[in-house]
Parts: structure tokens; C-alpha cells; sequence
């Protein structure tokens, strides 16, 4: 008998959204489905986790896994926000810890330039699990996180406020594409979705598997860099019921 894992179903919906990527100087693009660097920072924010506890994150990575689902496609695609600030010596901005943060640094002549990409209107169900289930945190100190956060919780960048509550609910599956197929829809049921699940948590051909592709979207939590790829599955997924 195929054994029986506890999923945390979350829902990240929002007027703005930024799931992360590769970043090439300046320029900050979004993917279409949360890396698992981004969802490590997001219960470890929740946690009241610092930044500077890389071992922490590090083991919650790679304890951490997950399948997401696209519950519509923006007809808009895209925004990209074009940001120009010129910071002095003494500005300080806001961060989600309650201290502002300063610049640091000797030169000051030239504006800050960057580019930062966001999906509009998004919303993604996620269905995760720990593996192996202990030590902590385990779901039920993640779940009582994300009710009652230690800090804002945010959707991968300070402005991509969450517009309802992330943690949607609970299921049990024997893998992460079952655990997102008795989610239900936020929308109407019978419409193919996009999504995304790890080599093994589901099928990896047949006509639902768009296709399969190594996802550079680890974190080395020790060092800040880049952290590695994993074997990820895209396809699509259809949950019976009234066509829309």
C-alpha cells in the first residue's frame, strides 16, 4: 500500500507577485511558480527566522518539498517595475523586522537603477511536506506561523502583500501532484492549470506532462549564492467537474 504523507495546502494570491529567479545585474525577473529558495524564506520569516541564521534555512530547504498550481494566467502578463532612487548617507528604508535599513558605502553621485518583474493578480496553491517530518519546525509549527506570523509575510518581494490568508488547509496524499489534485480550484473546475511538481511526486510522462527540465532555484543559505538545481516536472492539471 502506497503510503499516506500530511500536505499543508497554501494559497498565495495577490494583487503582485514575484516568485524569484536568476538575476543578471540589475534586472530581477519573476518564474511562473515559487522556488523553493522563496518558500524556505517565506516560513522562515513567518518564524521570525534572521537572515543571518543560514543553517536554519539551509536544513529547512532541504527538508522542503512541494508541488504548485497556477489557479489562472494573468491576461495582462508581466509588469515590469522600473525603480530609480538616488540614496544618501543617511536614508534609511523600511524592512519588515521593525529597524530601518541604511545604505552603506562611499559613493552616493549616481541613482540606484533596477528593474524588478511581477505577476499581476496571481494566485498559486502550493501542497508541501518535511521530509523527514522532525525535528522542528514540523507542519504544526509552520501552520501556526503562517496564521500568526512573526513578522509580515510577504510573497517574494516587501510590496507583494498577501490578500488572503496563505495557509488555505490540509491533505492527505501519497505524493505532491495527488496532494494538489484534491485541492480545490479557486476558480471553476474542469479547466486545464499549470503546474509544477518534483521528479518522483507524480507523473513524469504521459499527455498531462508538458515537460521535464532540471530548476535552478536552490539556495546556498550559508553563502547567499546560487545553490544548485533540482529535477522538476511541468504539466497540466484538470479536476473534474462544471466546464467553465
Amino acid at each position: 500500500m502506497t503510503a499516506q504523507h500530511r500536505w499543508l495546502v497554501l494559497r498565495l494570491e495577490a494583487p503582485l507577485v514575484s516568485f524569484g529567479g536568476v538575476t543578471v545585474d540589475q534586472i530581477g525577473v519573476t518564474r511562473d511558480f515559487p522556488s523553493a529558495s522563496m518558500l524556505t524564506g517565506l516560513i522562515a520569516n513567518a518564524l521570525g527566522w534572521e537572515r543571518t541564521a543560514g543553517s536554519a534555512h539551509q536544513a529547512l530547504q532541504d527538508r522542503l518539498i512541494f508541488a504548485a498550481r497556477r489557479e489562472r494566467e494573468s491576461p495582462t502578463g508581466i509588469l515590469t517595475d522600473t525603480q530609480n532612487a538616488k540614496l544618501e548617507a543617511r536614508d534609511a528604508g523600511w524592512t519588515t523586522r521593525g529597524e530601518p535599513e541604511g545604505r552603506a558605502g562611499a559613493t552616493y553621485d549616481s541613482p540606484h537603477r533596477r528593474r524588478r518583474d511581477y505577476h499581476v493578480d496571481e494566485s498559486v496553491t502550493v501542497a508541501l511536506r518535511l521530509e523527514p517530518p522532525l525535528p522542528n519546525p514540523d507542519l504544526n509549527t509552520v501552520a501556526a506561523a503562517l496564521d500568526h506570523p512573526a513578522r509580515p509575510i510577504f510573497l517574494g518581494r516587501k510590496p507583494c502583500l498577501p490578500a488572503t490568508p496563505v495557509r488555505f488547509g490540509e491533505v492527505e496524499a501519497s505524493t505532491a501532484y495527488d496532494a494538489l489534485c484534491l485541492v480545490p480550484p479557486a476558480e471553476n473546475k474542469g479547466r486545464p492549470m499549470r503546474a509544477l511538481w518534483p521528479d518522483g511526486e507524480g507523473p513524469t510522462e504521459g499527455p498531462r506532462v508538458l515537460r521535464v527540465l532540471d530548476l535552478a532555484d536552490l539556495r546556498n543559505w550559508k553563502t547567499g549564492l546560487h545553490g544548485g538545481s533540482r529535477r522538476v516536472v511541468e504539466g497540466m492539471i484538470v479536476i473534474p467537474g462544471v466546464n467553465p
